[in-house]
């Protein structure tokens, strides 16, 4: 990985790096759950069912690097579709960045630690079922929480 400047969190999303697009994910692992799209409606609903790649104990991916050769349909976040894809979280760092807000005061680029994450309760870790195990999407539609989440402050 290359070396990513100070505070490049806050630059807009078009002035980052590769690698500065990539270290702002916050490792929630929510985008890597299925969603049940209504056709009639256009509506999404959220599961708790993992894609088989995500490790649901650490909500992070197997195999990054190689996913779209084991899951063609997964979607890589690129700033030309971040404001198209309705369903990010609003704690979402990406999401937070591309409306121009700040990120949450949990989130690891501000903490230092990957694990805040898991502790602000804004991680699928320990809360999904693996794809393999799920049976049908519809038996697993969930509502997350995300008023509990405090997103908008900053660390101090």
């Amino acid at each position: 990985m290359g070396a990513l400047r100070d505070r490049f969190w806050e630059r807009p999303l078009a002035d980052l790096t590769t690698e500065e697009w990539e270290a702002l994910c916050d490792g929630c692992g929510r985008c890597c759950l299925h969603k049940v799209e209504y056709e009639e409606t256009g509506e999404i609903e959220h599961t708790n069912v993992a894609c088989k790649l995500l490790d649901t104990q650490t909500a992070r991916c197997t195999d990054y690097k190689h996913r779209k050769a084991f899951v063609p349909d997964c979607l890589r976040l690129t700033l030309k579709i971040v404001d198209d894809v309705s369903w990010l979280p609003p704690t979402c760092a990406y999401r937070r960045r591309a409306d121009g807000d700040p990120l949450p005061r949990w989130h690891y680029l501000l903490t230092g630690d990957r694990e805040d994450v898991i502790r602000a309760g804004v991680s699928v870790a320990g809360r999904v079922v693996s794809e393999h195990e799920a049976g049908p999407l519809e038996h697993h539609i969930v509502e997350w929480d995300d008023e509990d989440f405090d997103e908008g402050e900053e660390a101090a």
